[in-house]
């Protein structure tokens, strides 16, 4: 076997393993081992207090349970509380009276006993007046959470269950139901726990770690953890992710009332060691006396270089992500220093270049969109409301005249054209709203010409779902009614049918009217190229420019007119899903 050419070998590397032979593995593993036992101890002390904390906290929340149940069943079983809401009263002073001599007696609990809030009564009798902690069994009461889940429960022994408040979980409640034999009404009685006692109960400091009250579903009524959301929703503490080297505690409630409900204590390995990480820097100290200072010096050395180009590596590597930061400190005149001045000086240039051409041309299209975004404002805006003035003013003078029972229903018409006119913010629409909104406008517009106008709309239930700009089809139904429909003097009638084709969803307005002249055409067919909208044809004008916004050049438009036979309307836009919108 040839000899080890430790002359070979740098110095560098020759001080670093007589480092780490003689004297960074000795001292480390007597440390580890050092650390380990008492950490163990310390762990183990740690959690027998905890188990103790935990304890008692189980057994202050079952007595503040089963104070509240104990008032439960004394009011159970009291006749004048049976009497008070069983009995049917002909008039609102005959409960009164009832309520003025048994209900304050009710009350009397609430001060003796820290753990309870208030008491109310609930019952489907409709001659007890609902005032002063007495309160109807409404369909609301019969789809709140306590009402479902102590359905069963409460009918045999106090149930506990949680009290919603605003879609939250608010406080504790223990109920039970006030039913005899010959009860014909359905009566509850409801003691609230006060639930800043029960939270400082179930807060209490001595426990280090996180609390978890779960029912006998599995569900989590009470946490201290605030890594979770259990107060707006159903979370099973199953679902709560808890590291396998924490430490778990249980104590099961058996009583009647708090039946399968669990009290878990979760302690994470941080909570069972602190005391051991206090002692850290005793530990330190002695580290350092034993192997640190003297080899201070040699990790410093070997590591200078090592840390140096890590340091440029770093930099380097975050210029991917367009970090271009220097690296800041004293330039040295080494090989590592010159290398540092060069990164430094090439990322100056990175970084200039991005600022005076990528950055110049984001912001130049934010200004395009920008003017885009303005551009849709102003069309939006040039809407003409002449039409809803003219309507409302038919309205009135027929309302005056012939005082008609249909006026209400036009109104409602009307009422809803208004909102729709004027809630712009809402860019998307479903098909079928838009086609509700349609008829609104038909509806009215039959109310002024009566029979001289007809309509029909054909939407297949696969189109009502699909998503189109809002009132992008009423301008063109507008023109058909009012340029169409109205000059004519005999009747005319007004189709709209919706049907998909392939992957674009279509859309026709026709009508009999009495059409466009064909310079009228023409001078239409010209304007929809250009940007500004002013003159006629405000309408379609209008709806192209929107068009081109939302959907660019992926449309098809177009608009076909005789002079006296009528107009057709074809629009074909791609197809877009509610489910794409969200």
């Amino acid at each position: 076997m040839k000899d080890l050419h430790f002359n070979n070998i740098k110095i560098r590397n020759k001080l670093l393993m007589i480092y780490f032979i003689s004297v960074f593995l000795p001292i480390v593993l007597t440390n580890i081992i050092f650390y380990y036992v008492t950490s163990e101890n310390v762990k183990e002390q740690k959690r027998q207090d905890n188990e103790l904390a935990l304890t008692q906290i189980f057994n202050s929340f079952k007595q503040g349970v089963e104070d509240a149940a104990g008032v439960a069943s004394i009011l159970y079983s009291d006749p004048y509380v049976s009497e008070l809401l069983s009995q049917d009263y002909e008039s609102p002073i005959g409960f009164i009276h009832a309520y003025n001599k048994y209900f304050r007696d009710i009350n009397k609990y609430s001060p003796v006993y820290s753990t309870i809030r208030s008491i109310h009564l609930y019952t489907d009798n409709s001659s007890v007046i609902t005032a002063g902690g007495i309160f109807a069994i409404d369909p609301s009461v019969e789809k709140s959470y306590w009402y479902t889940f102590t359905n069963e429960k409460r009918k045999h022994y106090p149930a506990v269950t949680t009290i919603m408040k605003e879609g939250k979980r608010d406080h504790f409640a223990v109920v039970r139901d006030q039913n005899t034999k010959d009860s014909q009404y359905e009566n509850i009685i409801m003691v609230h726990l006060n639930q800043s006692f029960i939270e400082l109960i179930l807060n209490n400091a001595t426990f280090e770690g996180n609390l978890y009250l779960i029912n006998d579903n599995g569900i989590i009524e009470y946490s201290n953890d605030s890594g979770i959301e259990w107060e707006d929703q159903s979370l099973l503490f199953e679902d709560v992710a808890i590291s396998d080297r924490a430490t778990i505690i249980r104590n099961q409630y058996h009583t009647q009332y708090l039946n399968n409900w669990t009290l878990v204590g979760v302690l994470s390995e941080n909570n069972l060691i602190d005391q051991v990480r206090e002692s850290r820097f005793f530990i330190l100290y002695l580290a350092i006396w034993n192997f640190i200072i003297p080899s201070m010096f040699i990790i410093y050395m070997t590591g200078n270089i090592h840390l140096r180009l890590n340091k440029i590596l770093k930099k380097m590597r975050q210029m991917k992500n367009q970090n271009f930061e220097i690296i800041k400190g004293e330039e040295y005149k080494d090989e590592i220093g010159v290398l540092t001045t060069e990164y430094n000086r090439m990322a100056l240039k990175i970084k200039d270049l991005i600022q005076d051409v990528y950055l110049v041309t984001i912001q130049k299209k934010d200004v395009e969109l920008q003017k885009k975004e303005a551009q849709l404002k102003a069309l939006q805006s040039q809407i003409n409301p002449h039409f809803l003035f003219n309507v409302l003013e038919t309205i009135r003078m027929r309302s005056v005249l012939k005082e008609e029972n249909e006026t209400a229903s036009i109104i409602q018409n009307l009422a809803q054209l208004l909102r729709n006119s004027f809630t712009w913010g809402r860019d998307w629409v479903l098909v079928k709203e838009e086609v509700q909104l349609i008829e609104s406008f038909l509806n009215i517009q039959q109310y002024r010409f009566g029979d001289k106008m007809s309509y029909s709309i054909y939407l297949p239930e696969e189109v009502e779902n699909m998503m189109i700009p809002h009132m992008i089809i009423i301008p063109f139904v507008e023109n058909a009614s009012i340029h169409g429909i109205e000059p004519v003097k005999e009747k005319g009638k007004i189709d709209i049918s919706f049907h998909l084709d392939k992957d674009l969803l279509t859309c026709m307005v026709s009508d009999t009217g009495i059409g466009i002249k064909e310079g009228k055409y023409r001078a239409i067919i010209q304007s929809l190229t250009e940007e500004e909208i002013t003159g006629d044809s405000i309408g379609i004008k209008n709806v192209y420019q929107r068009l081109k916004f939302y959907y660019g050049e992926r449309f098809d438009f177009s608009l076909e007119s005789s002079y006296q036979h009528g107009t057709k309307i074809k629009l074909s836009i791609p197809l877009f899903r509610q489910a794409d919108r969200e």
